[in-house]
């Protein structure tokens, strides 16, 4: 088996912490360094940009944003990058596609939140309110407070365009499915810590909540926050990009890496593929349609909770650097869970299978979904005796065990969901692999979570609130997990066949003992 064979070749501590060869340090440590980065990078945005928006107005601006905002820049950023691949080599995507977002990042934090009232259509978000009913107010809201949803765009897609489509796109295309189930074990590693050192280093750079007259700089302790925060991010992301740039120029350099160095005119290969016979490639690919179904299932689903939750969460902290504080420890808290199921990811692989594996995640969503739902829909008839015994209000009990779901949930998303994704990626052919990840990542993530915006908008026009539409959203985040553990089972048993058909000695797949006979 293959975890009893990562022991006997690295021993008993390195086989968890470190199963790397002595010959592959010097192209899996830039990675790692590369992931790290990236990936706090992101933690810090994620609890920057929540912190903006919803204390801004509300949680129920977010589905809004997510079907309005975010999915229309998801496809123009998609587009780009398929244009931008057809002209450039994909090294020179990867530093244009950076800088972007550090250049936006910048003019918010410095030029922009500082003046925001100066951006923002009070007068005739006020009036269009005035004319529509109560469920639109989310839509109103995303546009009263443009600038800020403009930013929560960007900060949500650093993750699904930079992470996902640029580093990960790289990593399937210098990594081989034999290497792939140490080498991811070990960048989710690094993915974690980064979650866990994120979330106290963000409280750090959030100069205690309190205003800070010795800084030159914001006008209030949030505003100080916000620029702090972004001058580290940018700073990481020039640190990410020369790493990036030393790996390439000195270590990928033999020919088998020329499709990151050149532009398809260059290599003078098949003819490429236009951005629309990606996306029909993708829809006629049994196998990519699978993937597919997994990201839109992940994303739909974690989207649905989130927002319902994130509504209860802003009861308890209308702050914006109370609730910007809440969710860094939770991005520690995360971080910290995920880097324990990371270390046993070999292991869970080799004995398991990647489809047992890949099935954790939505088994995980199910359980912890279920019981969100039932503290929010029966939390109020806990007795008081149960009340004072766990020293909660109904609200706090529904928020704490939210924060649980969300915790255990985005563990599983930064470990065995993305190990397993992205192994999925490997055995494919350059282009499909490059054009059909940045359709799946790029796009479709963002169709699952406006899915489930677009179910929460409808049950808002009928409902009125979150509150009252959520047995409804329940009952859908059940149908659609049993969808995604469908998707799961039947990609299975392809990349089973693919992996025995061009790397027989890779299966991913538990391998059968047979008895020793005499």
């Amino acid at each position: 088996m293959e975890s009893k064979t990562l022991t006997q070749e690295f021993g008993a501590i390195r086989s968890f912490l470190w199963p790397i060869r002595s010959n592959e340090t010097r192209k899996i440590f830039p990675m790692l360094c590369m992931m790290f980065l990236i990936c706090f990078n992101y933690s810090i945005l994620r609890c920057i940009k929540d912190s903006v928006v919803v204390t801004a107005s509300s949680a129920e601006v977010l589905p809004f944003i997510k079907v309005w905002a975010v999915l229309p820049m998801a496809v123009v950023l998609t587009l780009l990058f398929t244009k931008l691949n057809n002209r450039f080599s994909q090294e020179r995507v990867f530093y244009m596609m950076i800088s972007g977002f550090l250049i936006f990042y910048a003019l918010f934090a410095f030029v922009i939140y500082p003046n925001s009232d100066l951006f923002h259509p009070h007068a005739a978000a006020d009036s269009i309110q005035a004319a529509l009913p109560r469920g639109f107010a989310g839509l109103v809201s995303m546009f009263r407070y443009w600038t800020f949803t403009l930013f929560y765009v960007l900060a949500e897609l650093w993750s699904s365009m930079v992470l996902t489509v640029l580093f990960w796109g790289f990593a399937n295309e210098v990594t081989k499915v034999h290497e792939a189930k140490r080498f991811y074990a070990v960048l989710t590693i690094g993915s974690n810590i980064a979650a866990t050192f994120a979330g106290q280093a963000a409280n750090y750079l959030s100069v205690g909540g309190v205003y800070n007259t010795n800084l030159p700089f914001g006008s209030n302790a949030f505003e100080q926050t916000l620029m702090i925060s972004i001058s580290v991010i940018i700073c990481t992301g020039i640190v990410t990009m020369l790493i990036f740039r030393w790996m390439n120029k000195r270590v990928l350099n033999a020919p088998e890496f020329d499709d990151l160095h050149f532009t398809r005119f260059e290599l003078k290969k098949k003819k490429k593929m236009s951005v629309r016979e990606s996306f029909s490639f993708l829809s006629n690919s049994k196998y990519l349609v699978c993937i597919a179904m997994m990201v839109l299932g992940y994303n739909l689903v974690i989207n649905m909770v989130e927002v319902v939750w994130k509504n209860q969460l802003r009861e308890v902290y209308s702050s914006p650097s109370d609730y910007y504080r809440f969710m860094n420890n939770l991005t520690t808290a995360f971080g910290m869970v995920s880097t324990m199921t990371a270390l046993f990811l070999p292991r869970i692989i080799g004995k398991f299978g990647w489809t047992k594996t890949a099935l954790i995640t939505p088994m995980i969503m199910l359980v912890t979904g279920l019981g969100f739902f039932a503290f929010l829909l029966f939390g109020n008839h806990i007795g008081g005796a149960w009340l004072a015994t766990l020293g909660m209000s109904p609200v706090m009990l529904v928020v704490m065990f939210g924060a649980l779901q969300n915790c255990l949930s985005k563990a599983c998303k930064y470990s065995v969901f993305d190990a397993t994704k992205e192994m999925s990626f490997i055995p494919l052919d350059h282009e499909v692999k490059l054009k059909g990840k940045a359709a799946i990542d790029g796009v479709g993530s963002r169709f699952g979570k406006s899915g489930g915006s677009l179910v929460h908008q409808g049950l808002l026009m009928v409902f009125g609130s979150l509150s009252a539409s959520a047995p409804y959203v329940a009952t859908i985040l059940m149908g659609m997990i049993a969808l995604w553990i469908g998707a799961v089972r039947s990609l299975g048993r392809q990349f089973q066949d693919i992996t025995h058909q061009g790397e027989p000695e890779t299966s991913l797949e538990p391998v059968e003992e047979k008895p020793v006979t005499a």
